[in-house]
């Protein structure tokens, strides 16, 4: 597994819930489970506790994730430091599931996770795949949607540092509400124009007279 799917992990965590819209979708074990994957062996380990033991850890990572999109970059290092320690894990070179067109093993980096339940075990790959994104591209690639009332959390992996939106939807909705807004404006000024021009018309024929 790549570490970048580590990160992932942290992302869809976090965006189970919506503050902004009262929306939270981490409300049972299947939906726990959900989040390992239909294939993932850890995620049989899911029970009813772990529901509410995910959304705290889910806080937790927001709380990152707020930071650094408030750029606050100390805080949100410290925030996750104490994820990593509570929450550790230990790295592995492994070759499952990757063959070559030999059938050799791709080698990569394996977390392994050694956790008393499985919110131990999703917590210690998230927080150590998210610090790999940190360190790797900076704490301001992590970002919340700019799209309100989303708020979705996204890593920023472009190349020019220029996301500003967990997705393409809340980028076209962003777009046409700034769009809507400028025209308002537009409409707005033409008709301040046309009044005072109104009104200067009127007092020069006042003035005539």
């Amino acid at each position: 597994m790549e570490l970048a799917s580590y990160s992932d992990s942290a992302v869809r965590l976090v965006n189970t819930e919506e503050p902004a819209r009262g929306t939270d979708n981490l409300t049972s074990v299947e939906a726990v489970r959900a989040l390992f994957g239909p294939n993932s062996q850890a995620a049989r380990r899911a029970t009813e506790a772990d529901v509410t033991r995910f959304r705290s850890v889910r806080a937790r990572l927001r709380a990152v994730f707020t930071a650094a999109d408030g750029g606050e970059e100390t805080r949100a290092v410290d925030l996750l430091n104490s994820l990593l320690l509570e929450f550790p894990v230990s790295p592995q070179i492994s070759g499952h599931d990757f063959l070559d067109d030999a059938g050799r093993p791709r080698w990569h980096m394996h977390l392994a996770d050694h956790p008393s339940n499985a919110t131990a075990g999703y917590a210690a790959t998230a927080a150590m795949g998210l610090a790999f994104h940190l360190t790797e591209y900076g704490v301001d690639r992590l970002g919340l949607c700019e799209a309100a009332p989303c708020r979705n959390a996204y890593l920023d992996t472009s190349t020019n540092r220029s996301r500003r939106y967990c997705s393409d939807r809340c980028a076209t909705r962003a777009n046409v509400a700034a769009y809507r807004a400028r025209k308002r404006r537009e409409t707005e000024r033409s008709g301040d124009t046309g009044r005072s021009a109104e009104s200067s018309h009127e007092s020069t024929a006042r003035a005539d007279r």
